[in-house]
C-alpha cells in the first residue's frame, strides 16, 4: 500500500502551497497521520503529525507556518504551508506515524526565486 501525496510545485519565498494525501480507510481510521519531507542529501524528517482526534505536533522548523489537518470522513490529510522558505525545498510524503507503509513518490516542493 502506498500513500500518494500531491499538490507540490514551484513557489517563491514567502508563498504558500497546500498538499493533500488520500489513504485507504483501513489505514487512516486508526492511525496518527504525518507529513514527512526529505531534502537532497538529508534524512527524511517528520514535520507534522495529527491524531484522529485532531491533536497536532510540529517540528520547530515549521511551527507557526505549516498547518496539518485531516478529514476523517474522506480519509484525507492535508498540509497548508505558508511563508515558505528555500530550506523547505524537499520531497514531501505522507504516512502513518510511525511510518508503516511504502513511501510512494512523494510530491516535490521547490521554494526559489
Amino acid at each position: 500500500v502506498q500513500l500518494q501525496a500531491c499538490g507540490g510545485g514551484l513557489v517563491q519565498p514567502g508563498g504558500s502551497l497546500r498538499l493533500s494525501c488520500a489513504a485507504p480507510g483501513s489505514i487512516f481510521s486508526f492511525n496518527v497521520m504525518g507529513w514527512y519531507r526529505q531534502a537532497p542529501g538529508k534524512q527524511r524528517e517528520l514535520v507534522a503529525r495529527i491524531t484522529r482526534g485532531g491533536s497536532t505536533i510540529y517540528a520547530d522548523s515549521v511551527k507557526g507556518r505549516f498547518t496539518i489537518s485531516r478529514d476523517n470522513a474522506k480519509n484525507t490529510v492535508s498540509l497548508q504551508m505558508n511563508s515558505l522558505k528555500p530550506e523547505d525545498t524537499a520531497v514531501y510524503y505522507c504516512n502513518t506515524v510511525p511510518a508503516a507503509y511504502s513511501w510512494g513518490q512523494g510530491t516535490q516542493v521547490t521554494v526559489s526565486s
